[in-house]
Parts: C-alpha cells; structure tokens; sequence
C-alpha cells in the first residue's frame, strides 16, 4: 500500500460500477470515499451490497453529484453515466480540478469528446477511457509477439468479434437501446473494443478509409433507431484491413485474430478474459504438407499464458486499470496517450456510422 491514495468518487450508480469498486479496493493506490446519484435509495442500496461484498475500511458516502465534484477530499472521478448525459458531468469534473476516468463510448461523437478533451487539458487533469484490456499483462506480452517479425510477420488481416444476446426485456428496457442515452447502441457499447483493438495491433495508425453497415437497428418505444448488430471494414495504408462485428443479438463471443505473412496470433477472449488464472493467446503457424496421396495440414500451434487472475483479483485488468490512472492522477503530469487514443476511437466509430447512413459507402478518415 503506498503512502498517498488517490480518492475516488463514482458518478452514478450503474451495473460496471460494482466491478469498478473492487477494482478501486485492490488498487494499492487508491480508495473510494463517495458515490453519487440522483435516486439516493438506489446509492444507498448500491453502496450497502457493494461494501458487504468488497468491505472498504470506511463505508463510502452517498451524495448528489454536485456535492461529490465539490467535494475537497476527491481527488478523482469514475463516471459510468450513459452517454447522453456524459458531457455535461465531464466538464463540470474538470473544470473543478478531478480526474475523470470514463466509460466508453467517452462521447456521442469525436467533436464532443474533443472538447472533454480539451477541457481535462486546460485544467490539468488525465481523462482516461474504462478500457480495461489495455492494462492486462497480456497486452504487452502480444506487442512483443507481433514485433518479433518471427511468429505474425507483417500484419495483413485484423477481425474481432465482440457480441452477446440481449433478452427480449434488455431491448425494451435497457439504456443500450436507448437513443436518447445510448445513440451509437452496439457500437459505441461492444464495437469501442473492436475498434480499439484494432488500433493498438496497428500501433495506432489511423485507417485511411472505413466502412460500416447496421445490420440490424432496434428502437424503444417513443424513440429512435440505434445499432444492435453492426459490421465494419477499415483499410490502411500499406494493404492491411481489418473487419469487425459487435452485436447485441449473437450470443457470447469476444475473439480477434491478427493475420500475418508468417502466422495469426488468436485471442478467444480479448476484452473479458474467461475465469480462471491465467490470460493466454495462441500463434498459428499452420504448415500443409503433401505425401504422394496424403494431405496434412499440421497445426503448428503454441500457447502463451500469463499468470493473470480474471474477476477483480489485485493482478486483474480492472485493478490495472484504476492502478494505473490512480498513479497518473497521484503524479501531477497527465499522459496525452490515453485521451488521443480515446479520441482516435470515436473518429473510427464516427466515421464507420458515417458511412452505414450511406448503404456502407467507403469514407474517409
């Protein structure tokens, strides 16, 4: 435990945020003292089976989200809030001195986000997406696969898939589908991780074009249309591609594949690593061999793992996540990396919906 903790407030009171709070509680470097809401029977609840599940030596507070931003005892902000409603609590986060660690997608489009953007920047504060795989070991240990030049050579096709089948009563009831609160619907929910994935493969260099197509849309009564399966296609300079999948109608998958000239590296579970102790990925390197009449294709697969425990464990991604902006905030000098990259996100996601309002017209970037 160090010395100093940064001393969180959550803004909200939503489902991820029970997560979030473990994640918090086994930081090292961090601790929660409020959460904030405008029901406060819903905080009050949220706190209670919260604090009996991942116990914090002094129950946090519950207080309305003015009180918490005015709050001098809070050093930075989680907020969880959907997304039509974001903006407003983002910038009032910042112009109050908090850091602001946000759910994603961090904006209804890349011009709102660019302004949160700025606002964190004029008053010195990290703003940081809730990206969570980006702060599993497994990360840097696939960077140093692709880079090795041995096991995916030059990177050529890039595919994700990234689902889960929502019950009749999520698509009537569940803020998702909701265009007022969650207009980019799937793919600002699940096809921010597709999208993201992608970038960090190709060391964030943006896509020259992109295409994008809403395979299905669902509407709640008295509502707009949002995504609820939507597929994309993005071309970068030098030949490589990428296509990607999210959907709130296919059942359970979160896989992605980088294809090379000399092999693919394959993830099964690249935003939520399945239970257990270990996060892994896999290099094939298939070799087809032929033997007068006998064709073999040999697998030629090997496994790499990490000791990396899933599910709020103090090694997990989620601690990373808040250990790490934990330590950003504690140390006074923001990083850009994470806001940019946030920010390259959302032009993809902009643009591939751009493009699905023109029947999947290829756009510019």
């Amino acid at each position: 435990m160090t010395s100093k903790l940064c001393r969180f407030g959550i803004l909200g009171a939503a489902t991820i945020a029970r997560k979030n709070w473990q994640a918090i509680l086994n930081s090292g470097n961090a601790t929660l003292l409020a959460v904030a809401s405008r029901d406060q029977k819903r905080a009050e609840q949220f706190v209670a089976e919260c604090q009996a599940s991942a116990p914090f030596a002094a129950t946090p507070r519950v207080c309305g989200y003015e009180e918490l931003l005015a709050a001098k005892d809070i050093d930075a902000v989680y907020i969880p809030l959907p997304t039509g409603v974001r903006k407003e609590w983002v910038n009032n986060a910042a112009a109050v001195g908090k850091h602001v660690l946000c759910e994603k997608p961090c904006a209804a489009n890349a011009a709102d986000l660019a302004e949160l953007i700025g606002a964190c920047q004029k008053h010195n504060v990290q703003f940081m997406d809730g990206v969570m795989f980006m702060h599993s070991s497994r990360l840097p240990a696939m960077r140093q696969t692709l880079d090795d030049g041995r096991s995916v050579g030059r990177i050529k096709r890039i595919s994700s898939q990234f689902s889960f089948l929502g019950s009749e009563e999520f698509a009537r009831q569940n803020i998702r589908v909701n265009s007022t609160l969650e207009p980019l619907g799937c793919l600002g929910d699940l096809g921010w991780y597709n999208v993201r994935f992608t970038l960090w493969a190709m060391n964030y260099q943006m896509p020259e074009r992109v295409s994008g197509r809403v395979l299905t849309a669902a509407r709640q009564a008295g509502g707009g249309d949002v995504p609820v399966e939507f597929s994309g296609e993005l071309f970068f300079a030098g030949g490589a591609t990428a296509s990607f999948y999210c959907s709130f109608i296919t059942e359970n998958q979160q896989w992605a594949a980088i294809s090379g000239e000399r092999g693919t590296l394959h993830v099964s579970d690249f935003v939520l690593p399945f239970f257990g102790s270990e996060a892994a990925y896999e290099i094939s390197q298939p070799q087809f061999d032929v033997h007068g009449c006998q064709f073999n294709m040999n697998a030629r697969t090997r496994r790499i793992t990490l000791p990396e425990y899933s599910n709020n464990a103090p090694n997990s991604q989620e601690t990373g996540l808040f250990r790490n902006f934990a330590a950003l905030a504690l140390g006074g000098k923001p990083d850009q990396h994470w806001p940019e990259i946030a920010l390259q996100t959302q032009r993809v996601l902009d643009r591939c919906l751009e493009s699905s309002r023109q029947a999947g017209k290829l756009v510019g970037v």
